[in-house]
């Protein structure tokens, strides 16, 4: 927690016996320990195990659906039970998709804390000229936003924290020759906590629940590219809407947080 909140540029008290765990910081936790001998060339564990071995060669963490039930806090003891829900195959622009829907339960002594769903696509490798979606216009005007730096030492502190070997994070030179990227990409799921910080920065309210989906990469680039995360709180105020957008003012991944 106290390294979370070091990489976010938070100024959090130190975290004690009891401290409840902020929404999405589970995902530092039940973080999967493969040996050396089991990395695939791209830095994630080779294809099969708890997941299928799916041949596609690129893999991301399309969005999710959380909600949580209970605090998490620090000293619990814990158990997460895991279970592939779904597993479909589509053809799109570029070739085969793969989408696999897993569900997470997490428990604590005193029953279920949080319930969430990842959908993960696997795609075929880049194309040379391979056409990109047509990006969104972020809204560019919200209550709330911040704008962050997804430099290299970033990318790198919550890869570390989240013990994510994946290159196209870290490894410029495998994420553009190998990949076709045009730089380092920012991991989902920090996006998806950055705006989950967002609504922590602005309001103390607890969060009920988080639906987030990603539409579009973003890149580090090393060239002072920046990040905005935005909210804009509906009208009933339990509900905000979330967007992050990169420095050409797409948007990159949309979210709603429901607050109690």
């Amino acid at each position: 927690m106290r390294a979370l909140s070091a990489t976010l540029d938070r100024s959090d008290a130190d975290p004690t016996q009891g401290t409840e765990l902020p929404p999405l910081w589970h995902w530092l936790y039940f973080l999967p320990h493969h040996a050396q001998s089991e990395i695939g060339v791209d830095g994630h564990a080779k294809r099969g195990g708890f997941l299928p071995p799916v041949p596609l060669p690129r893999r991301m963490w399309a969005g999710g659906r959380l909600h949580w039930h209970a605090p998490l806090k620090v000293g619990d003891a814990v158990k997460r039970t895991s279970t592939i829900l779904s597993v479909t195959h589509k053809t799109g622009r570029t070739g085969d998709l793969l989408f696999v829907v897993v569900k997470h339960d997490i428990h604590n002594a005193s029953g279920l804390c949080v319930s969430e769903e990842h959908d993960i696509v696997y795609r075929p490798a880049a194309q040379k000229g391979e056409l990109s979606p047509a990006p969104i216009p972020a809204p560019q005007k919200s209550k709330w936003q911040r704008d962050v730096m997804p430099d290299a030492v970033l990318l790198f502190r919550y890869s570390a924290l989240t013990f994510n070997g994946h290159r196209i994070h870290y490894d410029r030179s495998y994420v553009t020759e190998e990949e076709g990227y045009p730089g380092l990409v920012v991991h989902g799921p920090l996006i998806a906590t950055l705006l989950v910080d967002l609504v922590r920065r602005n309001t103390d309210r607890k969060m009920q629940s988080f639906e987030f989906k990603a539409l579009r990469p973003t890149f580090e680039c090393a060239d002072s590219r920046i990040l905005r995360v935005s909210g804009e709180p509906q009208q009933d105020g339990n509900k905000i809407a979330l967007s992050a957008q990169d420095h050409e003012g797409w948007l990159t991944m949309q979210a709603t947080a429901v607050l109690v």
